[in-house]
């Protein structure tokens, strides 16, 4: 998803969003958020189940030719709904997002964006799949910076993602986040780097 190159040039705009800044930037980008899987199988059950009536209705049919004409078209509808093309498209778009939001928490916590010394770690997520994106503040931010602060950062990286320019949106939501950051937290005296300054692929 993305270039070594790409990946060098965030790792490049964190350490220089952070000189300005006692905040902490780590980026994660996912392929996808969820596989979805049961999705499929659901619209093809229901598909398999309201079958039966025009059939019942419309032919004289017995009953266990319908029946394996309801299994043939259930098993026919999961496999081509399941295809990455069109499974993606039949989740609707608000169960993505909290899928998404889920998984861009288990995130923060699993880099330990939380146990900063100041509480201030800053997490820049994206998952292409759903082309969502999040910002996800420590509690020492969250209580200085709304969230809707973020939103130009986030709707940089939504945009360069739906592009296939996920490299750029990434740079683009740092320099952002470097200036919010920057404007609030300015650098203590004793300046730490307590995260790793990269992009982390999942």
């Amino acid at each position: 998803m993305i270039s070594q190159a790409d990946k060098e040039r965030i790792a490049a705009a964190i350490r220089a969003a952070e000189e300005n800044t006692s905040g902490e930037i780590f980026c994660v980008i996912a392929r996808h958020a969820s596989d979805y899987r049961l999705v499929p199988l659901a619209w093809a059950a229901a598909i398999a189940l309201a079958l039966p009536v025009p059939l019942i209705y419309l032919t004289l049919w017995p009953a266990s030719v319908i029946y394996l004409v309801q299994l043939a078209v259930f098993i026919a509808a999961a496999l081509a709904l399941s295809l990455p093309a069109i499974r993606f498209h039949i989740v609707p778009r608000r169960t993505q997002h909290e899928r998404a939001h889920v998984q861009a928490m288990q995130q923060f916590f699993a880099h330990g964006l939380h146990r900063t010394e100041n509480r201030t770690g800053v997490l820049i997520y994206a998952a292409v799949a759903e082309r969502y994106a999040e910002i996800v503040a420590d509690a020492g931010i969250d209580s200085k910076v709304t969230p809707q602060v973020w939103a130009a950062a986030i709707a940089a990286l939504i945009e360069a993602i739906k592009q296939g320019r996920a490299g750029d949106g990434f740079v683009a939501a740092i320099e952002q986040c470097g200036r919010v950051l920057a404007e609030h937290f300015p650098p203590g005296a004793l300046k730490r780097d307590e995260l790793p300054n990269r992009l982390v692929e999942i």
